[in-house]
């Protein structure tokens, strides 16, 4: 192997999926069970969140985290929290392509997990499992792009 071989090989880019984890998963009923006697249909909130943190040099975790949110009136009847995360090795990606890398391609690979654990403990704590929507990661990660802009120029 000659060494402009060796040069090219090692400046190929790299994206690995290392493993994919639950990090993080909470349930609260805080006025079970009297809640749950009402017949009457709840509110449902989602949030979703991404964040991307480096662990060690080309190595990143990114974090997709749901909040449900379901309420009768101002009572809550559950709180769902799961924080889904992926380690992923990311090297030789030109600077621009890193952002896209780990605010939309990451989070598509991580959030499928997410969608089964959600439902799973919403399921588990006795209720009919609440589906997340598909999410168009490159929708969300170019408004919050859009946002840091407005916010920089202000």
């Amino acid at each position: 192997m000659t060494d402009t071989a060796v040069t090219t090989e090692a400046q190929s880019p790299v994206f690995q999926i290392q493993r994919v984890y639950l990090k993080e998963a909470s349930l609260e009923q805080p006025n079970s069970p009297a809640i749950l006697l009402d017949q009457q249909q709840p509110s449902v909130d989602i949030q979703l969140g991404v964040e991307a943190t480096p662990v060690a040099e080309g190595v990143f975790e990114v974090c997709v985290t749901a909040t449900v949110h379901t309420k009768i009136g101002d009572k809550t009847v559950f709180l769902v929290e799961c924080k889904q995360g992926g380690i992923f090795e990311i090297r030789n990606l030109p600077d621009d392509q890193m952002g896209p890398v780990m605010g939309i391609a990451c989070p598509q690979i991580v959030y499928p997990y997410l969608r089964g654990n959600v439902a799973d403990v919403i399921t588990r704590a006795g209720f009919p499992p609440v589906q997340l929507a598909e999410i168009n990661f490159q929708a969300m990660y170019e408004q919050q792009q859009a946002q840091q802009a407005a916010a920089v120029t202000q």
